[in-house]
């Protein structure tokens, strides 16, 4: 059985399971889709890579990829288990769906569990955002290693937050709200950035691991796991912190309570043993393929790091992380700030000079060059195609663009 923790005790059990440090290079993504027509999903699907399936709260549906030991593997596993995924769900009449938000479809949960009850009801708190968020949105998620060391470890989660305005700016997919465009190209981190403790700093400077760890301590609690009638909400409010000095009906968080705690975070890089990148749009067809390409290899390509550092430099006013008003900013006009735009453009740069050093397989090398002919160079994501389809009364395209 476990024992009530200690503040130190938890302190030391957040940092160990946050940031696991030590000589790899692994990559996975999580791939949450659309799912039309809505509804509950079966779940177990045997998939041939190894990716598991998992149900989201408004009937979408998550693919997660086994890790794999360098990026092609990676991309080349998750497509085998999409198109399983796909061929499973055509069996039930449903088809999977790009974007990053249903700007259509009124946010309905489908999946009744106590998680999603009671992360239902913690949300409508403070507004329709959570709910919208949990049943309506869609990501592309790229999960990295946390570092060698601390001090690499320190330098890739910087990294990771100055690439964050970028990716956002670069694939935004979700430019809709009930049916139409919304004023911002990526509705979907709008939604994000309205949730508690999504845009306050977790760490800039100093000791990660004991600044991420009074980040977990100060989040308010979504619920605590009961058996019925009590149900598993929780005073409004109420912080880790405060249900370990005062307790909660008679009792205090245990291990299994704080790693649950935790499991209700979602940063925008969430440290989980590895950091996972959240801040991505889902795309259409096999168009995750790109921003999972450049995120990886900005973050592991020692040179491409060094360039993509630098050329995010303008976007955090002096700071080693981009402030949220940037955030904010790649969300609603992207790479029509010329900040970004020349950020975008370097770091598309620098990805592209490491797979050709690296001898990438020529397909990732061409689908990145010709997302940004297509997109990146002209100041464009694929929410614009969205936008002018909108405008122009026309069906909105749905295919990614051709392979090549």
């Amino acid at each position: 059985m476990d024992t009530p923790l200690t503040f130190d005790d938890a302190a030391a059990f957040i940092g160990r399971r946050a940031f696991t440090t030590g000589p790899s290079r692994r990559v996975g993504v999580e791939l949450e889709w659309l799912v039309d027509p809505r509804g509950d999903l079966e779940t177990g699907w045997d998939l041939p890579n190894g990716g598991t399936v998992s149900r989201e709260a408004g009937g979408q549906v998550e693919m997660s990829s086994a890790p794999a030991d360098d990026l092609a593997s990676c991309i080349a596993g998750a497509e085998a288990d999409q198109a399983a995924l796909e061929a499973a769900l055509a069996t039930r009449g449903q088809t999977v769906r790009g974007g990053g938000f249903d700007g259509v479809r009124d946010p309905v949960r489908y999946v009744d569990d106590d998680r999603y009850r009671t992360m239902e009801a913690y949300y409508d708190r403070t507004g329709p955002w959570g709910r919208m968020v949990m049943c309506g949105t869609a990501s592309v998620q790229v999960n990295l290693d946390a570092g060698d060391d601390d001090a690499d470890l320190r330098r890739r989660w910087d990294l990771a937050h100055r690439l964050g305005p970028v990716l956002i700016a670069s694939f935004a997919n979700s430019p809709e709200l009930d049916g139409r465009p919304s004023g911002w190209n990526s509705t979907r981190q709008a939604l994000w950035s309205r949730l508690p403790g999504w845009g306050r700093p977790v760490s800039e400077e100093g000791d990660l691991r004991r600044d991420f760890a009074n980040w977990v301590l100060d989040a308010e609690v979504m619920c605590h796991r009961c058996d019925p009638p009590g149900g598993w909400g929780v005073p409004p409010g109420m912080t880790l912190r405060d249900w370990l000095r005062h307790g909660h009906d008679g009792r205090w968080p245990t291990r299994g309570d704080l790693e649950y705690h935790m499991s209700t975070l979602f940063p925008p890089v969430r440290p989980r043993g590895w950091l996972e990148l959240r801040m991505i749009d889902q795309q259409h067809g096999d168009g995750w393929i790109v921003p999972a390409v450049l995120a990886a290899t900005l973050m592991d390509d020692r040179r491409a790091a060094d360039a993509a550092h630098e050329a995010t430099e303008a976007l955090c006013g002096g700071r080693p992380q981009p402030p949220p008003a940037m955030w904010d900013q790649a969300a609603r006009i992207g790479l029509a700030d010329p900040v970004l735009h020349e950020a975008a453009q370097a770091c598309f740069a620098a990805a592209a000079e490491a797979l050709a050093r690296g001898e990438a397989p020529q397909r990732l090398r061409s689908r990145l060059a010709e997302f940004r002919l297509r997109y990146t160079d002209l100041r464009r994501c694929p929410a614009d195609d969205r936008l002018d389809a909108i405008r122009a009364n026309r069906p909105i395209p749905q295919e990614a663009a051709p392979a090549l």
